[in-house]
């Protein structure tokens, strides 16, 4: 990227907020009334035919001024963007929105917040599969042949699962099975557990084998259903901002990127990889209903591991000093909430 100097730095920054704010294309005799320099318009015309020319900004072909390109928004959060904290008190308040609660809710009161706060969508990543580690198994004795399998994972959810079984089994062989079960795989994913099970359990009864074998992989299947999906919230909060709803052929591709979910689960999961926030701008995103649009993403925990993601998908024109922050600590908040459940 090009090098840029004092003066210029300025000019951009002066531009893409006074864009930001005001949503109109930014002249010269505004910036040269903003930016604090002792410049005269026609030096700013200048500058701003180079910051063009290296595509930073762009001239729409109805107006002589100039509105940033997804580049100049890079360099701009990148080099020039001060981010302010949120105050104590509002992080309270935040806090106070996300105590903690079964997980699902938790990931639902999160999306709404992002939304709420953001006035975009908040869309937060339900944990990886590979993430959903068991803290507890339980089973509990229906009738002859109907066992109810309880699961509860390191994050506090709770899975509840039907076995059907070929004799009957007495309660004290089923809290042998859990023993068994909790003494040898807490901790681990389902997805461990069925690598290791089948050699393990030969060492025990059929009849008890076949029992924990049948848990394990009732179990695989209850921790699938709810990995690798997000929950988005306030997606209708889009029509409202101009820049989307103008085009209402892009913003049906993405509500229709929404509800195929794929591309834009791949996309939020990449923040599980990286530390801190994280912000796609237009096409850095890859996914083509997202050009017009910025993503801020950050990795949530339970118990210091990574299992998920909080984002805002907004349009490029967003108050990123005032998003970045909001995802960050919504993100942190997410992870005290799940990792403080008993």
């Amino acid at each position: 990227m090009n090098t840029l100097d004092a003066r210029s730095q300025i000019l951009l920054k002066t531009l893409i907020e006074r864009y930001i704010a005001e949503g109109q294309p930014v002249g010269s005799r505004t910036l040269s009334r903003y930016s604090g320099l002792e410049l005269s318009p026609a030096t700013v015309r200048n500058v701003m035919s180079d910051l063009e020319e290296m595509g930073f900004i762009t001239s729409p072909h109805t107006s002589a001024g100039r509105i940033p390109t997804a580049r100049g928004y890079r360099f701009f959060v990148d080099s020039l963007l001060t981010v302010q904290p949120l105050d104590a008190s509002r992080i309270d308040a935040l806090r106070g929105q996300l105590q903690p609660d079964q997980p699902q809710r938790l990931i639902n009161s999160a999306s709404q917040l992002l939304s709420e706060l953001t006035r975009f969508a908040g869309v937060v990543v339900a944990p990886r599969r590979e993430a959903v580690r068991i803290r507890q198994i339980e089973f509990i004795r229906l009738s002859d042949t109907r066992i109810l399998l309880i699961i509860v994972t390191t994050s506090g959810d709770v899975q509840n699962r039907l076995l059907l079984t070929r004799r009957p089994y007495s309660a004290s062989e089923l809290t042998s099975a859990a023993n068994y079960l909790n003494e040898h795989y807490a901790g681990l994913a389902f997805d461990e557990i069925r690598a290791r099970v089948h050699d393990e359990l030969k060492q025990l009864s059929n009849d008890m084998s076949e029992l924990m074998a049948a848990a394990v992989e009732a179990g695989s299947e209850a921790t699938a259903e709810t990995a690798a999906s997000y929950v988005i919230s306030g997606e209708t909060n889009l029509l409202d901002v101009e820049d989307l709803s103008s085009n209402m052929a892009r913003l049906r591709e993405l509500f229709k990127l929404f509800e195929q979910r794929t591309g834009l689960l791949q996309l939020l999961e990449l923040s599980n990889r990286a530390e801190g926030v994280q912000i796609f701008i237009g096409g850095e995103s890859g996914l083509a209903p997202l050009d017009g649009c910025s993503v801020i993403t950050a990795p949530y925990e339970v118990d210091g591991q990574v299992v998920g993601s909080v984002g805002v998908i907004g349009p490029t024109r967003m108050a990123y000093d005032r998003v970045i922050p909001i995802v960050d600590i919504t993100a942190r908040l997410l992870s005290n909430a799940l990792s403080s459940r008993d």
